[in-house]
């Protein structure tokens, strides 16, 4: 019927301080860190020199929706 999940994702994530953020996800052994980084970090006025520039969860989206 198509009103069964067929899949559910269980995602766990902490945040560390500001921005960045430890996921852990289905099938990866170690975690991913989420943040920001360039533009997206001059968009928020986000001082760089006080958090660890990673991949920004619109960076994943969009590889996502190539895949």
């Amino acid at each position: 019927m198509a009103d069964e999940a067929v899949y559910t994702s269980h995602v766990r994530i902490e945040r560390i301080k500001g921005p960045l953020r430890r996921a852990y996800v289905p099938q990866e052994d170690e975690p991913v860190y989420f943040s920001v980084h360039s533009g997206i970090a001059e968009h928020y006025g986000t001082d760089m020199s006080q958090t660890e520039a990673h991949a920004a969860t619109l960076d994943y989206v969009v590889a996502s929706t190539g895949g």
